[in-house]
């Protein structure tokens, strides 16, 4: 029978394969095995990444590198993007973006949401590029509120067209004499009205005749609306915080609430006065905190001070004892001094009849 291999050629394949079996065996054993501790800290950096991303708007063509990151761009993506930048380019649209070698379709796609082109990089349309243009707006100066056009009020940036001649014809019906009544306009925003707070100058408005003072400690909101410089908003603020105070002792106090302007102010005191006995006052002896804690010349520190002290010595005489134990200085004293009462227990124990 004829034979199909010489035995040299038997041999050969004898000797060969053990040496192939050892190659790939050495190979698979030499083979890196994964690191699933790797994988896991790699997966968490992935997930720590993502939690930190924060999407806003952005222009490409002014964009910083650490804005880019914390837009979830990686380093070389920001690097790619800043790149093609300096090179000269000009991103005109936000397709431009995809353009940037590194930069996967994927995340183009999570970006584009957030791209807004510049007016000075953007394509305009034709009849823009022709005179439509918006100019910069003004920088603002002061300005008469009752004489002030509606073609400066555009120029600012603080009303559009349609708005400044609503603004207008408002003004000319109503008259416009402070800040509240500067709000009450519906086209004047919250916003609005406090950017131009610093620049408008208001007429005079003379005041009329007064027949009869309004005592602030009793006045309800419609008195109090009808003084002069007492706008709505203000009404209520006089009224929380004449309640947390207990009662007005001096018309001066009103400086104090927040909203009265010094301007107001100077009006409002010729319309108004205090009956000082109509306050209402705080036992310090036994009042509960709550109570001293919502009076607005006993802050959180004072009150600590007021209710340790107490709890050791019982109360207080009068408030220079208050001053002697380093409760509160002499000026806070004085200031708080007409709103406080001592009392005291008899021997039984009840307070002490005065």
């Amino acid at each position: 029978m004829a034979r199909f291999f010489s035995e040299r050629e038997i041999r050969a394949v004898a000797v060969f394969l053990p040496l192939a079996g050892l190659l790939v065996a050495v190979l698979f054993l030499a083979r890196p095995r994964a690191d699933s501790a790797a994988a896991r800290i790699a997966e968490a950096e992935m997930e720590l990444r993502r939690d930190s991303i924060v999407r806003f708007h952005f222009d490409p063509n002014t964009v910083g590198y650490d804005d880019l990151l914390k837009l979830g761009f990686t380093k070389y993506e920001a690097v790619s993007l800043l790149k093609y930048r300096t090179s000269g380019k000009i991103f005109r649209i936000p397709e431009d973006v995809a353009l940037c070698y590194g930069i996967s379709d994927s995340m183009f796609r999570e970006i584009r949401p957030w791209i807004r082109i510049g007016r000075k990089y953007a394509i305009a349309p034709r009849e823009y590029r022709t005179g439509r243009r918006i100019a910069e707006p003004l920088p603002p100066r002061p300005f008469r509120i009752d004489t002030v056009g509606m073609r400066y009020l555009q120029a600012i940036g603080a009303l559009t067209k349609r708005q400044a001649e609503i603004f207008v014809r408002w003004r000319d019906l109503s008259g416009i004499y402070d800040m509240d009544e500067l709000r009450e306009c519906y086209v004047i925003s919250d916003s609005v009205a406090a950017a131009l707070e610093p620049y408008v100058l208001f007429p005079e408005r003379r005041l009329p005749p007064i027949e009869q003072p309004v005592e602030l400690n009793t006045a309800d909101s419609a008195a109090l609306r009808a003084v002069v410089g007492i706008g709505p908003r203000t009404v209520g603020t006089i009224l929380r915080y004449r309640e947390r105070l207990g009662g007005f002792v001096r018309v001066e106090q009103l400086a104090e609430v927040p909203g009265v302007t010094e301007n107001n102010y100077e009006k409002i005191l010729k319309q108004i006065y205090c009956d000082s006995c109509k306050i209402r006052k705080i036992d310090i002896n036994f009042a509960d905190p709550k109570t001293m804690g919502r009076h607005p010349y006993i802050p959180p520190q004072m009150l600590r001070k007021i209710l340790k002290a107490r709890q050791l010595k019982g109360g207080w005489s009068t408030a220079e004892e208050l001053i002697e134990q380093k409760i509160m200085t002499r000026e806070e004293a004085a200031r708080l001094a007409p709103y406080l009462e001592f009392g005291s227990r008899n021997s039984e124990g009840g307070p002490a009849d005065e």
